[in-house]
């Protein structure tokens, strides 16, 4: 039995899922369009020879200029403003000195906290004029599983419901969606009720209901879907080494669908961009 509790109730990790009025909706709208403009500013620098570590620095400058802090930075002992994924990683990357290289696809995933509000969003970006048409077509259909799922998210429906077309869909190209990482409910806490779980079947799991605030991001491989974390116990790669891709949207559940609070004013939704 799912319980949900009142967003009047004590902030605590107690398992029930939070439902949200209109206040919840105007903070979390504030910290996921700051959460989109900074994955927005970050797109002229994502180029061949730029460092993950500087775009980790570029992000953190962009945040604090929308009057956010990162959320990552200190998270569980985390260090950065961001995670970065090239490639192979599947998430959680850990900025570095490593340099992106034409060919590359990259996701960078944020979370600034407004306010108190924590604005969750992640994007593929494609390096330079050689990536490959495989890796377009991955990160094309990846975006497509997320708005597929997106599509789901009403009431009535199930977290069952939102999986299931995210699953059926990367499967129908053949590829593997990733089961060891998931969406998460978040608003004032970074992580909380429900998890989000991206392959499923129709009509099980939470029933999804008015005020929810959750995440949708499912992660797609080109090959199997195992995940391997590397030794530094943050980044997780594809075990067959295959392509991975990402998209990342914040939402709510309203009384007839629900609002993406991390969509792009730019329009840089989805590359190219």
């Amino acid at each position: 039995m799912t319980d949900y509790v009142t967003d009047d109730a004590p902030l605590a990790r107690t398992g029930a899922i939070r439902l949200h009025g209109p206040a919840g909706f105007a903070g979390m709208r504030k910290a996921g369009r700051a959460a989109a403009e900074v994955l927005d500013a970050i797109v002229p620098h994502v180029v061949p020879g730029v460092t993950t570590q500087e775009l980790n620095d570029i992000v953190h400058r962009e945040m604090l200029a929308r009057d956010g802090v990162p959320a990552t930075l200190g998270y569980r002992g985390y260090t950065h403003s961001t995670c970065i994924s090239i490639n192979h990683v599947v998430c959680h990357g850990i900025p570095s000195d490593r340099t992106l290289k034409d060919g590359d696809i990259v996701n960078i995933d944020v979370t600034p906290i407004v306010d108190g509000w924590h604005g969750d969003s992640s994007r593929m970006y494609l390096v330079g004029d050689a990536v490959p048409i495989k890796a377009k077509r991955l990160v094309d259909v990846t975006y497509e599983c997320l708005m597929l799922g997106i599509e789901q998210a009403k009431p009535g429906n199930h977290m069952g419901d939102v999986a299931h077309a995210i699953q059926q869909h990367a499967e129908k190209h053949r590829y593997g969606v990733v089961r060891d990482f998931c969406g998460h409910g978040l608003g004032q806490l970074f992580h909380d009720a429900p998890e989000v779980v991206h392959v499923g079947r129709p009509g099980t799991g939470p029933e999804l209901r008015p005020g929810m605030f959750f995440t949708i991001e499912p992660m797609i491989n080109i090959g199997r879907p195992d995940v391997k974390l590397l030794d530094d116990g943050w980044t997780a790669v594809t075990r067959d080494r295959s392509l991975s891709a990402q998209f990342e949207h914040s939402i709510g559940i309203t009384e007839d669908g629900c609002e993406i609070f991390t969509t792009s004013p730019a329009g840089f939704d989805r590359p190219p961009y």
